[in-house]
């Protein structure tokens, strides 16, 4: 990757919606330029995809929490498979530590996440669980 393609991953990851022809303005080159350059990237893996970034009208309303979970060895996999379907569960993450898999959990109420909680409590090989809500965004360097 040379400048270019950091300028237009660094415009995409802030605006995935920019158009190629305004890239193409922005970074003073042509558009086919930016558009073989994006193929490439998408092809290479370095682009895996598009998203839609929830904007704080929605998020300020949702109830956030992560989920620390110690799990029974070896049950890893059934429990993942538990929890992929659950629409709550934002990312599953595995670490070393005291925790074994460290869940992003929203939720519209706080009777939603009670449920949620439940139904991650009860799925076999969780050991235990904590949970923290999220009170306020300080920063998210993400957005």
């Amino acid at each position: 990757m040379d400048e270019l393609d950091q300028k237009i991953l660094a415009a995409l990851a802030a605006d995935s919606s920019t158009s190629t022809s305004r890239l193409a303005r922005r970074f003073k080159v042509a558009r086919s330029t930016v558009q073989a350059r994006i193929e490439r990237m998408e092809r290479t893996g370095v682009i895996a995809g598009y998203t839609v970034k929830l904007g704080q009208a929605l998020t300020l309303r949702r109830i956030r929490a992560t989920v620390l979970l110690q799990v029974e060895p070896r049950t890893t996999p059934g429990i993942l498979q538990r929890l992929k379907p659950m629409p709550e569960i934002e990312t599953v993450h595995t670490t070393t530590g005291r925790v074994d898999l460290i869940l992003s959990v929203t939720a519209e109420t706080t009777q939603e996440l009670d449920g949620v909680l439940d139904r991650i409590g009860t799925i076999t090989g969780v050991r235990s669980s904590e949970s923290m809500i999220h009170l306020a965004t300080k920063f998210d360097r993400a957005v």
